[in-house]
């Protein structure tokens, strides 16, 4: 790292507004961490959090505290917190089950509202090859069952696919391994003009960078559907409970196929006939995961709190200086994020043949960042609690990785469980 890079670092995180938020989250010394885009870090406030559930609500006030502590209005509650920072209005948004669990039920439902309006002849899913995998297997999944066809066209050729057999398109906002993002408005209104509805994964794009679901089309209806996850930028921990969006219009049309006891109209009655709850809260299934919400609503209170909108202006600002920091230290990566940092999300990620090994030899350094299978070197830019200076330090020890060749070592190169 040369002096100008670490001078320039220090003035931009002295200038930085947000920079006061970092001590609001655990980051371990000596690390730099670059994977919130994965697995976001620990907020100081979730461990006492946790405690007050566990020792308070759970040990003390045992099933009483379904009532006293709210627990059975958890996940509306959630789901109205992070409505706004998705564009949607509180009551469409519910938080629940998980990512796969809640493409599952909206792709049926989209199905289902498809043949309820006569339209039964459109059963075509459309997405794109390389979409993030778990959304395809949900297609596959429904296929298999002959509810869904599934179709796959390239970005562009998405517009010419959406014809009278479609059903649904379904595409991830932000691209998982590139970042790129595809432009919500017009694929709405597109999929919209062609008789199709749409469902938006909003997993890389979810408290990272502005979206706009009931307005993304100036002048016609926004999405139909949406759902993210909470353990990225949310930073909900580990496995933490996903959310899910149903524009109000649909909710009275709206069928979901798990018809699980939480999604009941009076869930407490207990009748051998299942009648579905009028709004989004229809979308529960099974009983709420209290400890995983509450570990969320921690986070989504904090980047509620700092704004995402000046959230996505400091990551767009720290992956910039990311690039600048890698051609003044001379390092030559292939970038397959867009170059603009107004058509990706916040992350950058770059091929080498050797990805695997060389994202090893970063972490051992105290670096981490990830890899995507086949040769994908990928960074997150997690503004909340990363600095400029942090930025400069992670590009002088790739440099140093790049420069001696230590990627070689055989132990970076054997495959672990999680990549």
């Amino acid at each position: 790292m040369t002096e100008r890079l670490s001078l320039r670092a220090r003035s931009l995180d002295d200038a930085d507004a947000l920079a006061r938020w970092r001590e609001r989250f655990i980051v371990p010394e000596g690390v730099i961490y670059l994977d919130g885009n994965s697995l976001g870090c620990l907020p100081r406030a979730t461990p006492q959090r946790m405690e007050q559930v566990v020792r308070g609500e759970w040990g003390a006030g045992l099933i009483r505290s379904w009532n006293s502590a709210d627990w059975v209005d958890l996940p509306a509650r959630l789901g109205a917190k992070i409505a706004p920072l998705i564009g949607a209005q509180p009551h469409e948004v519910i938080a629940c089950d998980s990512t796969s669990v809640n493409l599952f039920k909206l792709i049926a439902a989209a199905l289902d509202m498809q043949r309820g309006r006569g339209s039964g002849a459109r059963k075509v899913v459309l997405s794109e090859p390389g979409n993030f995998p778990t959304d395809l297997y949900m297609i596959e999944g429904l296929e298999r069952q002959r509810l869904a066809r599934r179709r796959l066209a390239s970005r562009d050729s998405l517009l010419s696919a959406l014809d009278d057999d479609v059903a649904l398109l379904l595409l991830t906002h932000a691209h998982y391994k590139t970042g790129e993002l595809f432009d919500m408005g017009e694929l709405t209104r597109a999929a919209h003009e062609a008789g199709a509805l749409v469902l938006w994964d909003l997993s890389h794009s979810g408290g990272a960078l502005p979206v706009h679901l009931n307005h993304c089309v100036a002048d016609g209806e926004g999405a139909d559907f949406a759902v993210g996850c909470g353990y990225k930028y949310f930073n909900g921990g580990p496995g933490a409970p996903a959310y899910a969006f149903v524009a109000e219009r649909h909710l009275a049309e709206l069928r979901q196929p798990l018809t699980g006891w939480f999604g009941h109209a009076e869930p407490f009655a207990f009748s051998d006939d299942y009648t579905a709850a009028r709004g989004i809260e229809q979308l529960q299934c099974g009983t709420p995961p209290v400890l995983g919400l509450a570990a969320l609503e921690v986070g989504v209170d904090l980047i509620a709190e700092m704004g995402v909108a000046r959230l996505y202006g400091k990551s767009q600002a720290l992956s910039e200086f990311f690039r600048q920091c890698l051609g003044e230290c001379g390092v030559a990566l292939e970038l397959v994020s867009p170059s603009d940092p107004h058509r990706r999300g916040s992350q950058l990620s770059y091929r080498h043949e050797h990805a695997y090994a060389i994202c090893q030899a970063l972490i051992a350094r105290g670096v981490i960042g990830d890899f995507r299978d086949p040769d994908i070197l990928r960074f997150g830019f997690a503004p909340a609690y990363l600095r400029f200076a942090d930025i400069a330090r992670a590009v002088g020890q790739l440099a140093e990785v790049m420069r001696t060749g230590e990627w070689r070592r055989p132990g970076f190169h054997q495959r672990a469980a999680v990549t």
